[in-house]
């Protein structure tokens, strides 16, 4: 009899639905690739049904379901805060208390409820994991370490906001753990707010903003805002802020602080938010350098897990890795909360259930690609009933036809095999282009992402040329490390800092513009032909023609929009952008033969408002 355990998050951003079969991760995926609602908090239905169907989970099996944190703790929490604050919070208590009440409080009732409407009737036994006990186990279980220090790092969990934990075989262990209200998560999306961008998305763009300003703000967050200590731990100075119990990250005193309100979204970005940017990535830095130093000088471990949301600043794992306080370090890519779901189940299966943990020279994950995959005749099926050529090309004509429209400056939407799980694409639902192309940057963010042109993109590298491109010696699958582009292929730039970023951004500053950004650094994915076959041979054909091992990939998606999950969420974002060609596993598409696309309502201005 098969032992089926599924993992649930839900409620807070990112819910997902994971599967794991007599302890093997079988299918993973976030709600919002179904809903198409970015960072879709509700219960994760459509994620669910898709992870019981991929396991051919018949309906009287028994399953046990883990979710990724505790309600009743949080919940209590949540009250201590609002009567901390009293009378201030009582708008943000009356906006959350309803939900509470309704649906928060009442998560066994809600999975139960859930899985009938799926055609489950035998009762499932429900556990409850610790939020940080969810990342740890998501970190540590899917590493390839058989022992390891763990450290997560988010907003909040229940209490926690950051955890120092160990890891040994199937035993899973926290030691230390920093408390709400203080936390690294919320001082960064504190700033993430203030400068005008989204919380739980606009992180991304202020780490990608920092190499744009100058540090100058450091002393200050240091002397005013936040107190850092030897150990990494940190206290805020919480006159300058209002997520205890009011509406918004930041208060008047912070504004005063920093020279006026915050930017408006979609406002002008000014040296200030540059400076802003690259002071809190500066102290963000230091702050994880110091938790991580603690967590070696605790735990005694040479290796080291991440997780938690703030494992996704790239930028301050790069850091991590070259400073050398671990000998190894491995990142859960799916960091945030939709790999909590994956935490807690693997925290069932091994420490719950009491399961031994089978050793591995690779990491758990397979790649990420965990989600739904297509069938070329289902595909041809989709094109041929709405009337929408394409050419049907051979398995092994298909890497060299891609290379050459790369090669010849076109920009194309890849979808092919299992959808990734995590915030990042890897191949499988991403934008490839040229990344020689020094007009490439801008053209894919403004015409084709319709999202700020000062962002970076990412290069996909085959994995045994990755030394000739950038200072980084090992594997970067999940495109989770941040490296520099090696001194050799640098081109030296104006040198001048300018207010205007649009100025800034096609400077040509190596022999890979594209990907290279203005502090000569890139966020790196290594491809392998053992774990990717199919982006592999797209990579390798591409270097057969041209010399050059990398292109660019990007998320196959618009601004305010999730990855594409289904052809037809592919083939919607090909038609409403600039992309040239699309590939749908063996099907190729010209954007030129396709029949005229009519589009009911504004969509550009819903999903550029991200």
């Amino acid at each position: 009899m098969r032992h089926n355990v599924v993992g649930i998050s839900a409620y807070y951003h990112d819910a997902a639905a994971v599967l794991l079969q007599d302890g093997v991760l079988v299918a993973a995926a976030q709600e919002e690739r179904f809903t198409r609602v970015k960072h879709d908090h509700r219960f994760p239905i459509n994620a669910l049904r898709y992870c019981l169907e991929e396991g051919r989970v018949a309906p009287d099996e028994e399953l046990v379901v883990a979710f990724y944190d505790k309600p009743f703790t949080k919940f209590a929490r949540l009250l201590r805060s609002y009567f901390r604050s009293a009378p201030k919070g009582f708008q943000s208590f009356r906006t959350a208390m309803p939900l509470w009440i309704r649906q928060k409080l009442w998560v066994p009732y809600e999975i139960e409820r859930n899985l009938r409407s799926l055609g489950y009737r035998r009762p499932a036994q429900v556990f409850f994991a610790e939020h940080h006990q969810s990342h740890a186990a998501s970190a540590f279980y899917g590493s390839p370490f058989e022992r390891a220090a763990v450290l997560t790092m988010d907003g909040v969990g229940e209490w926690a906001t950051s955890s120092i934990g160990v890891g040994d075989g199937n035993r899973l262990d926290l030691l230390l753990e920093m408390r709400f209200p203080h936390s690294l998560g919320l001082l960064y999306s504190a700033f993430t707010y203030f400068c005008g961008f989204k919380i739980n998305s606009g992180e991304y763009k202020l780490m990608g903003l920092a190499p744009y300003g100058e540090p100058r703000f450091t002393d200050l967050i240091r002397e005013e805002v936040v107190e850092i200590h030897d150990d990494g731990s940190i206290t805020l100075a919480l006159e300058y802020f209002d997520f205890l119990g009011g509406l918004t990250m930041t208060n008047e005193r912070f504004s005063a602080l920093f020279g006026g309100p915050p930017r408006e979204p979609e406002g002008l970005i000014t040296r200030r938010e540059m400076d802003l940017a690259a002071s809190i990535q500066a102290v963000t830095e230091e702050i994880v350098l110091k938790m991580a130093r603690h967590a070696r000088n605790e735990t005694g471990m040479t290796k080291l897990c991440l997780a938690g949301g703030v494992a996704l600043n790239c930028v301050a794992n790069g850091e991590l890795l070259r400073a050398g306080i671990f000998d190894d370090l491995w990142i859960q890519p799916a960091a945030g909360d939709a790999g909590g779901a994956l935490g807690a189940a693997w925290l069932t299966w091994h420490e719950i259930l009491g399961n031994e943990r089978l050793p591995s020279d690779e990491d758990r994950m397979d790649g990420a690609y965990l989600g739904p995959a297509y069938a070329e005749r289902e595909i041809a099926a989709f094109l041929d009933g709405h009337g929408y050529p394409y050419e049907w090309l051979s398995p092994g004509e298909q890497p060299r036809r891609v290379a050459e429209l790369l090669a010849s400056g076109k920009v194309i939407g890849l979808f092919q095999g299992r959808m990734e799980f995590g915030p990042r694409a890897l191949g499988h639902r991403s934008i490839i282009g040229d990344a020689r192309s020094p007009e490439m940057q801008s053209v894919m963010n403004l015409k084709i992402k319709f999202r700020e042109s000062f962002r970076p993109f990412a290069p996909s590298v085959l994995y045994e040329r990755v030394s000739d491109y950038f200072e980084l010696d090992r594997e970067s699958p999940y495109m989770l490390l941040v490296a520099p582009v090696r001194e050799d292929l640098r081109k030296p730039g104006s040198g001048q800092r300018y207010d205007d970023l649009r100025q800034w951004v096609n400077e040509t500053r190596s022999t890979v513009p594209a990907i290279t950004h203005v502090d000569y650094s890139a966020r790196i994915q290594t491809v392998t032909e053992r774990r990717n076959p199919r982006f592999y041979a797209i990579i390798k054909a591409f270097e057969e023609l041209t010399g050059c091992g990398l292109i660019i990939n990007t998320s196959f998606n618009v601004r305010g929009e999730p990855i594409v999950c289904t052809p037809e969420d592919a083939y919607r974002c090909f038609m409403r952008t600039e992309v040239d060609y699309l590939v749908l596993e063996n099907l190729l598409l010209d954007k030129r033969a396709q029949p005229t696309w009519h589009e009911s309502g504004n969509w550009r201005e819903e999903f550029v408002l991200d």
